[in-house]
């Protein structure tokens, strides 16, 4: 067989990774009827978002702008997870946009829209929660527009 492009086992491996995250949520909806998987999955994301941070933290300068280096870290990850993100500044804020995500896509044609937004939202919050107590700062989030309610991208601010 002909060796496969680092490229081809990199987007192979990262659909892999999505594709056992929602065997994991069935598992537990199988194992456990009566869960609120909404609730778990949000808990999922939390961790995930705490064990974020802390690679965040190693990467922050707190004696420089703080919102634009965590913007740039959350775009650099998401980029590396395949997903279309952007950092932008306008009048003193700083925005991360994600035009597409592969995330998305699975929740949409797996039917669990509902699930993208507060999923995203818990990783966001933990992530900010946990880095800000890490480096001594305040950090907070605002979701503007979403792909899984229409938007044409995710926009946080």
């Amino acid at each position: 067989m002909p060796e496969i492009p680092l490229e081809t086992r990199f987007s192979v491996l990262s659909q892999i990774t999505r594709a056992q995250h929602f065997a994991w949520r069935e598992a537990v909806h199988r194992m456990f009827p009566n869960a609120d998987l909404a609730q778990l999955v949000n808990r999922m994301w939390e961790i995930t978002g705490r064990q974020t941070a802390e690679a965040y933290a190693r990467r922050v300068d707190v004696a420089k702008p703080i919102a634009a280096q965590v913007a740039q870290c959350i775009a650099w990850s998401s980029r590396c997870m395949g997903e279309d993100a952007t950092v932008e500044e306008s009048g003193g804020a700083v925005y991360v946009r994600h035009t597409d995500c592969p995330w998305f896509h699975w929740h949409k044609r797996l039917g669990l829209l509902a699930e993208d937004r507060p999923g995203c939202d818990a990783w966001f919050g933990a992530t900010f929660d946990e880095l800000g107590r890490r480096i001594g700062a305040t950090i907070s989030f605002e979701t503007l527009e979403s792909l899984p309610e229409g938007g044409a991208c995710c926009l946080r601010r």
